[in-house]
């Protein structure tokens, strides 16, 4: 996902304990790509902000290319060329694909990994997407990490651009998923392993004011999306980035509703949605971090629009952390080992949100407002619905958050931690 500057803001299942996984999943969305043969690989798809100490996901990532043995490819292409980089030349201050290539090679080596090497595909060698030679070091790799920066370069480098079709080198990294290898990525990195209606930008007040186009557009805040998508390596739900950390609930939810898909994976910083067998009917998912990963549900959700503007009518929201297993295609969540349900316990009030998706304008805004709103919901027995509010107005959007029948949360240490199908409604006033 692009970098965006902004000013006052940091840089980027009820009875679930009786539940049996049956970890299969089906497509909810046609599919941009058909990956070759059974896909006995993995992906580890991480929200952005990736932390150089981030041992539980770096490790997850080498241990499932082989622990000791691994050999990490790194593709930075979604990164400026060298040739853009103004500061190419100073390694303490450059920001490009070759430099950044070094930097996540040096940190997966650091993490125990037998080898990691750059594969040399930019906007400077968009011709090496085609060599025979990259594609031999691709198949030398027993697993790959994308980088993050802006996922239209990787399209414009590994799907050559508008043909939208697989360079031999995409294909190569295709074929080893097929065969057991590991695809990572974190950020635009991961955002790109989407199928189509792959978001392109966006904010969550402007995408709940405007709605979505397709394109890509130089205006930060206007959400739009590729309908032809990325490389279609997951196709269970959309992907969404920096969740949290940027408010983009809101934008997740009005591009699910517009373009038909009934799912979104809203992945949070630091965080991986680590996803086995992608695209059969064995995809398993887990999740690994600190964070978490939200699964926003459009199954029975409505959409209206009034004089006053667009209406979102029973979505729901599933909050999964560290540890928890889910099942695409049963939409079953299967809390960690550790995890009890947990019992409302207080009588306080949930606190007034009046900025839900932490606008860019709003300098007292925090992030992660949306999560914190649906814990606190969890925890209290005073009540079962509390509303929050967009901070920008013209119109103002309210969030309804209810605690319906179905509704879990669960704990290991008695704070609220996995939530399972809470309602959502958003109104226009």
């Amino acid at each position: 996902m692009r970098a965006i500057s902004r000013p006052g803001r940091r840089a980027v299942l009820a009875g679930a304990g009786a539940l049996v996984l049956a970890l299969t999943a089906a497509p909810t969305a046609q599919a941009t790509h058909n990956i070759p043969g059974t896909p006995n690989g993995s992906l580890v798809l991480v929200g952005g902000g990736l932390k150089d100490d981030n041992a539980e996901v770096y490790g997850e990532i080498i241990r499932r290319a082989g622990g000791e043995a691994a050999r990490i490819g790194v593709i930075t292409a979604a990164s400026v060329p060298e040739s853009q980089d103004p500061d190419a030349a100073d390694p303490d201050r450059c920001s490009n694909s070759a430099c950044n290539g070094d930097y996540y090679a040096s940190l997966f080596k650091k993490h125990g990994a037998a080898d990691a090497q750059w594969i040399p595909v930019d906007l400077d060698h968009v011709a090496d997407a085609d060599s025979d030679r990259v594609v031999a070091q691709v198949n030398s790799m027993t697993g790959f990490f994308f980088g993050g920066g802006d996922q239209q370069r990787y399209i414009t480098t590994l799907l050559h651009g508008d043909a939208h079709t697989d360079s031999k080198v995409l294909a190569a990294i295709r074929a080893k998923l097929s065969r057991g290898a590991v695809v990572s990525g974190s950020s635009a990195g991961a955002q790109i392993a989407s199928g189509p209606d792959m978001v392109s930008g966006g904010d969550s007040y402007e995408a709940l004011r405007d709605g979505s186009t397709p394109g890509y557009f130089e205006d930060p805040t206007r959400l739009g999306y590729f309908p032809q998508g990325g490389f279609g390596f997951l196709r269970s739900g959309l992907i969404d980035t920096h969740t949290g950390t940027y408010g983009r609930e809101g934008r997740a939810l009005r591009l699910a509703a517009d373009t038909g898909h009934d799912r979104v994976y809203a992945l949070d910083e630091n965080t991986a949605l680590v996803v086995d067998h992608p695209g059969t009917g064995r995809e398993a998912i887990t999740v690994r971090g600190p964070g978490g990963v939200g699964v926003l549900d459009l199954r029975d959700a409505r959409t209206h629009s009034t004089r006053a503007g667009w209406a979102l009518g029973r979505a729901r929201y599933t909050y999964l952390t560290d540890g928890d297993h889910y099942d695409a295609r049963h939409w079953l969540t299967l809390p960690g080992h550790g995890k009890r349900l947990l019992t409302p316990h207080t009588d306080t009030i949930v606190p007034a949100n009046p900025d839900v998706f932490y606008s860019a304008a709003d300098p007292a805004g925090t992030p992660c407002s949306f999560r914190t709103t649906a814990r606190a919901l969890a925890t209290t027995r005073a009540q079962h619905t509390a509303t929050a509010s967009t901070y920008e107005a013209g119109p103002r959007f309210t969030v309804t958050f209810t605690k319906k029948p179905g509704f879990s949360a669960w704990s290991s240490d008695g704070t609220a931690q996995t939530l399972i199908d809470l309602r959502i409604d958003i109104a226009p006033h």
